[in-house]
């Protein structure tokens, strides 16, 4: 769907007025992993000796470290923003994450989890799954390419499947989980609820600092403070299938979607 809504043209327009695309990696891959590892260790760990949270820690920092997913251009169109530069953005973000999400984990998770902890950060299968994540999005746009109408019905279908992704995530997975979510501590929930409205905010003043038109500053925040979720809940399914303490890596991101 993603792919489905960009062309060529597209990223010729984004290199000619490139600042939207600077302002929003620097957002995206400096702000929001340093707010994550912020609230981390001056909420998460200091305050909290619940078994298995530094598994909570690890998924809050995976969260904090995926590209804008493509929730963030339906609320950059409803809060009436700059609705082609969402989009460039989440590509744009999209691609520099096979790059930048597995350097920030690895950055930030050797601050975070020593050698000897019980979390290990196996970055070479984030690297494979977010580039796995490039072939659908290059297949969109080479679909575009030759049917603008098939492009179209496969931009709506992406972001409807994945909103719908989201709550049947939450249809399914809150209700398994619901002991584990009844006596999960306040801290966590802060973390989930504060990351995104943390990055939203402090983004938003970065934009306004710089004098970007509030239609544009709207939207670098909303790009910002709502990262890809369902995207944040592949790696984990896919990179840490059979660890036992997948539940807890879940826990902040399933609820960052529920909250955001």
């Amino acid at each position: 769907g993603l792919g489905a809504g960009l062309t060529p043209k597209d990223f010729r327009l984004a290199l000619r007025r490139p600042w939207g695309l600077v302002i929003g990696w620097f957002t995206q891959f400096i702000i929001m992993p340093l707010v994550v590892y912020l609230l981390i260790i001056s909420v998460l760990l200091p305050f909290s000796t619940a078994e298995g949270i530094l598994f909570v820690a690890l998924g809050a920092l995976i969260m904090g470290s995926v590209p804008a997913g493509t929730t963030s251009n339906l609320f950059t169109y409803f809060s009436k923003g700059n609705l082609a530069l969402s989009v460039i953005m989440t590509a744009n973000s999209t691609l520099w994450a096979i790059i930048m999400t597995p350097l920030v984990i690895w950055i930030y998770g050797r601050a975070l989890f020593p050698p000897g902890s019980d979390v290990e950060i196996p970055t070479r299968n984030i690297i494979l799954t977010l580039t796995i994540l490039l072939i659908p999005v290059v297949l969109g746009m080479i679909i575009r390419r030759f049917s603008a109408n098939t492009g179209a019905i496969l931009e709506l279908m992406g972001g409807f499947f994945g909103l719908f992704f989201i709550v049947f995530l939450m249809a399914t997975w809150v209700p398994r989980n619901w002991e584990l979510l009844t006596s999960t501590n306040w801290q966590t929930y802060l973390v989930a609820v504060g990351l995104g409205l943390f990055g939203i905010t402090i983004a938003y003043l970065f934009a306004k600092s710089i004098r970007l038109h509030p239609m544009n500053a709207r939207t670098v925040a909303l790009e910002t403070g709502i990262q890809n979720g369902p995207l944040a809940i592949a790696i984990i399914m896919v990179t840490f299938r059979g660890n036992p303490g997948i539940d807890q890596i879940l826990l902040i991101p399933a609820l960052y979607s529920l909250f955001i």
